[in-house]
């Protein structure tokens, strides 16, 4: 289950926030986010905050293990030339 960890979660330091290496359980990580929802938060809400950080999570192991594609080659792509 090493795989279901998270890299970052934000941290509390004197009133701001601090993205830190501490590796946070699933569990960990999604009472973190479901606590800095606004109490009137939707299912939606929790949701999208959910899937957004999994794409984080995804983005940020893809370029761990050198997955990435270089600015230029996305702008050629993108823009066809």
């Amino acid at each position: 289950m090493a795989d279901c960890r998270l890299v970052f979660t934000n941290i509390k330091n004197n009133g701001s926030d601090k993205e830190s290496a501490h590796m946070a359980t699933v569990k960990e990580e999604a009472k973190r986010l479901l606590e800095k929802l606004p109490d009137e938060a939707s299912w939606d809400d929790l949701m999208y905050e959910i899937y957004v950080q999994k794409k984080i999570d995804m983005g940020l192991k893809a370029a761990e293990a050198g997955k990435l594609i270089p600015h230029d080659e996305v702008k050629r792509r993108l823009l066809g030339k």
